[in-house]
């Protein structure tokens, strides 16, 4: 670490305030980067098939399998920007990743979930929207932090997604698809 993270602010006094703003500015972000949760936002995106398939899936989530670490699967998702609201965050991370743009999903009104979990030794909350693409046979068109896709029903997109959080997301709004007339 370097040493201006030690340094004392009353003995930069002979130096002048700049460096007293620098020191301060950077403890400040140093506590940040330690205390503070990431921030994430993305889509649980799915789509309705018109003719059910054997095993009676008529609704398919979209999940992304990532190119790094354990190569998880999730649908798409990322860290919000300085200026950026958690919708526009959500809209955006699912244009880069995806390829999926925001005139070609339908955003769920009334389904908004938080996940909060820890990731990488760090408190993690991630703020996921339900959003029906508009064309069943939308082009997916993967960013290079991912390397795969699929279009799966609950019971094998949860089989995928590894995380509790995410599985308890996924069945949330798969119920509340069916229990709402959207």
């Amino acid at each position: 670490m370097p040493a201006l993270f030690y340094r004392e602010p009353w003995r930069c006094w002979d130096r002048g305030h700049v460096e007293l703003r620098v020191v301060a500015k950077v403890l400040q972000l140093h506590t940040k980067d330690k205390t503070m949760a990431l921030r994430a936002c993305g889509l649980i995106i799915f789509r309705r098939c018109l003719i059910p398939k054997v095993d009676n899936n008529t609704i398919e989530f979209l999940l992304l399998q990532a190119s790094d670490g354990i190569h998880h699967w999730t649908p798409p998702k990322g860290h919000v920007e300085p200026g950026e609201d958690d919708l526009e965050t959500a809209l955006r991370e699912t244009r880069e990743e995806a390829g999926i743009e925001a005139g070609q999903l339908t955003i769920i009104e009334g389904f908004k979930r938080e996940l909060n979990y820890v990731a990488r030794n760090k408190p993690k909350t991630v703020i996921y929207w339900l959003a029906e693409v508009k064309d069943y046979d939308v082009e997916i068109r993967l960013s290079h932090e991912h390397q795969a896709y699929c279009w799966l029903g609950l019971e094998e997109a949860c089989q995928l997604a590894q995380f509790k959080e995410m599985k308890a997301a996924l069945q949330e709004g798969h119920q509340f698809l069916c229990s709402t007339e959207v």
